[in-house]
């Protein structure tokens, strides 16, 4: 690979079906700060933020917990094993903040699983991806917009569907996690994250190039194909 060759960049997402499958059950009830608005036009870019004290319920899939959970319903909050977290910092990697405790009340086996398993549960935190610190390239992905963009900060007009998307590399800002200005909730990464999750055996982690990421509930990209 060339000095001058365009940066990589990875869709991060859970590794369902892997043996340390794990999703976020449940979230005791508690105060939502408000969601994070574009600093231009004021709009919305994401959901209510997720305020401490974090007190969760983990549904365990697999065999053993996961070093990464998406969570659901609580904003653009992930929760990270203490492990991960010690990893991503110790080699200088950035785009992530918050690193705060999460409390696990209960672990909820899968129906069917072993409840004799004494599975040991790493301390868990709470991170929050960047927002902004890349632009996605509208001219070299295939991405179905609602409408045309009316903020070029933030660029939120909502997304249909998603067949592969690039980023324009001059406006990058070195993150290596972060959620692309054209695609809040879409949390991408760099080739150093990637390693990272390599190097450590960091579990439950999906990596897809951005350039062959699919989202598409609509079918509308499927119904082009004839699949």
């Amino acid at each position: 690979m060339g000095s001058d060759a365009a940066p990589a960049f990875f869709v991060l997402t859970s590794q369902r079906g892997s043996p340390h499958d794990t999703e976020l059950s449940t979230v005791e009830d508690q105060e939502r700060g408000d969601a994070p608005t574009c600093p231009a036009c004021g709009g919305f870019i994401g959901m209510r933020t997720w305020r401490a004290p974090h007190r969760v319920e983990l549904k365990l899939l697999g065999d053993a917990p996961g070093d990464f959970i998406p969570s659901s319903g609580v904003g653009s909050d992930v929760i990270i094993s203490e492990r991960f977290a010690d990893a991503f910092r110790a080699a200088g990697l950035t785009g992530l903040k918050g690193f705060e405790p999460v409390e696990v009340l209960r672990v909820r086996p899968a129906k069917g699983a072993s409840k004799g398993k004494d599975t040991p549960l790493p301390r868990y935190l709470a991170v929050t991806a960047t927002f902004g610190s890349a632009r996605v390239d509208e001219a070299h992905s295939h991405i179905l917009r609602p409408g045309p963009f009316t903020c070029d900060t933030c660029r939120a007009v909502g997304t249909d569907g998603i067949n592969g998307f690039t980023l324009e590399p001059e406006s990058w800002n070195g993150d290596d996690v972060f959620e692309p200005r054209g695609l809040p909730g879409v949390r991408v990464v760099s080739e150093r994250f990637a390693r990272l999750v390599t190097e450590h055996g960091l579990t439950h982690v999906s990596l897809t190039p951005t350039e062959r990421y699919v989202w598409d509930p609509l079918r509308r990209f499927t119904q082009a194909t004839g699949g």
